[in-house]
């Protein structure tokens, strides 16, 4: 009996000093992470009792915080022009939380990153909430406005950049969306907004510019010429003018546009072949330089890795330990290479500033709401390994920068729909096919003097990127073009 009521006794004081531990867990390790749970009502009361904060493009709020009378919500957050800006700001809902900039500077435009101790002593002492802090952005509405109505309602992407600064200058995805019903204080809205967003099969709710991966195309041929350069090649390298090149390991061959040579002559210059782009002459550069130095190349321009926005980015993707057939897909953008818009915007802009790859910020200034500045934007090279922010030197920018030059503004340039009379312009189109008798995506990167930098992406396009993109890449640069 003694026995059996000493086990009884173990397993009690066993409970007890779970019990106990579990308490202290919670109590001391995750009071803090339970009391700021998004799930959490108390902290959705709490939210919604302060005046949010404002997200700002120019001097007009593109998100902002309006008084409601009556109920437990004070406040109801608006986006007065939703659609254009839709996947920046994202909603801010309490049914589905937050998503885009509401998410990732929630504690911006709530206020407490600086003034928690200040705040908290205003609600116990009664007082009125703090306003949040206004988080005014990098976009210029004009390019932006100009990316919306250049897609003219198709499927697809743009993204501009200051090649200077890094700035986000344009963010603009289609299909969007409408974040106001989802923001609504009445859930049975919410939900009746949302069911369908979430069902539709054209996905709005899917940041084309940021979260979406694509084949590059030939727009990856940029990356290529890089290595070669980078290399010791020259503009003025000779390749055979072959209009098919016989690909070893494999009866799948690689073939220009049309299965047609790169011009007269028995041989062709890696300059012409750049400004026609010519996939034999890639393909087979591709597979001299090796798969080892082509994605070493891609990697130093921000490949398999994460680019540094405020907003979720996928990250854009080259294989390593390619095969011969895939390396020389893969030297034409095709294959198993896959890119963000944003990513490929990235790299124009890197040629265009000399051979810097910038993080990428969409936030100018946090300025709480006495007007103080309290952040500013991040600006800076990308120096993560493998690279150090120089994926190629000035040199080979340069060499780079001409042959853009050439692509846009050359005989038989395919990128002559983007150039822009009195700008010195470049860029490289591209039109990546996606699987049989399925439609491609027309490509277009480029930069205009100094201004700005750009990527294009229409999938499911209706002819090349030469004909789609880059018109659409001319109607933002000239928007963003400064004054």
């Amino acid at each position: 009996m003694n026995r059996q009521l000493g086990r009884i006794g173990a397993m009690v004081l066993v409970l007890f000093g779970a019990l106990f531990v579990n308490l202290n867990v919670i109590t001391l390790l995750q009071a803090d992470e339970l009391a700021n749970h998004p799930a959490n009502r108390r902290v959705i009361i709490r939210e919604y009792a302060i005046e949010r904060g404002p997200i700002v493009v120019g001097e007009e709020a593109i998100a902002r915080s309006v008084p409601t009378e009556g109920g437990q919500y004070r406040y109801l957050r608006t986006y007065p022009e939703p659609e254009l800006y839709a996947h920046i700001t994202g909603y801010y809902s309490i049914v589905l939380q937050r998503s885009g900039l509401e998410r990732a500077l929630n504690e911006e435009l709530t206020g407490r990153t600086t003034e928690v101790v200040a705040q908290n002593l205003g609600e116990l002492l009664g007082g009125a909430q703090r306003p949040g802090n206004a988080v005014e952005l990098t976009i210029d509405r004009r390019a932006q406005e100009a990316a919306r109505d250049a897609l003219a309602g198709r499927e697809g992407a743009v993204v501009a950049i200051d090649p200077t600064t890094g700035a986000v200058l344009a963010s603009y995805a289609n299909p969007s969306f409408d974040p106001n019903p989802l923001s609504s204080h009445d859930t049975r809205e919410i939900n009746e907004a949302w069911a369908p967003l979430r069902d539709d099969p054209d996905r709005p709710l899917v940041d084309r510019a940021t979260g979406e991966l694509y084949p590059p195309g030939s727009a990856f041929k940029v990356i290529v010429a890089a290595a070669a350069l980078e290399a010791g090649d020259d503009p003025s390298r000779t390749f055979p003018n072959e209009a098919t090149f016989d690909v070893p390991q494999t009866t799948q061959n690689i073939s220009n546009a049309g299965r047609v040579r790169c011009g007269e002559g028995d041989e062709v210059t890696l300059q012409t072949g750049f400004r026609r782009s010519c996939n034999t002459v890639f393909a087979r550069l591709g597979l001299e330089l090796g798969d080892d130095v082509l994605a070493a190349q891609a990697e130093a321009f921000g490949f398999n890795r994460t680019p540094p926005l405020e907003l979720p980015v996928a990250a854009s993707r080259i294989p390593l330990d390619q095969d011969v057939p895939a390396t020389a897909q893969s030297a034409i953008g095709q294959r198993d290479v896959q890119a963000s818009v944003l990513h490929m915007a990235m790299v124009a802009a890197t040629v265009a500033n000399g051979g810097q790859l910038l993080r990428p910020h969409l936030v100018q200034t946090v300025r709480g709401p006495d007007g103080a500045i309290l952040r500013g934007p991040d600006i800076g090279r990308w120096e993560e390994p493998p690279a150090d922010g120089r994926p190629v030197s000035p040199r080979t920018a340069q060499q780079l920068r001409s042959l853009m030059i050439d692509a846009v503004t050359g005989p038989g340039a395919t990128g002559g729909s983007a150039a822009i009379e009195g700008i010195e312009g470049g860029g490289k189109t591209g039109t990546a096919q996606t699987a049989p008798g399925a439609r491609p995506v027309a490509w277009f990167i480029g930069f205009a003097g100094d201004d700005v930098a750009v990527a294009v992406a229409v999938p499911d396009a209706d002819g090349g990127g030469g004909a789609i993109a880059a018109p659409v890449a001319r109607a933002v640069m000239t928007a963003a073009i400064r004054d």
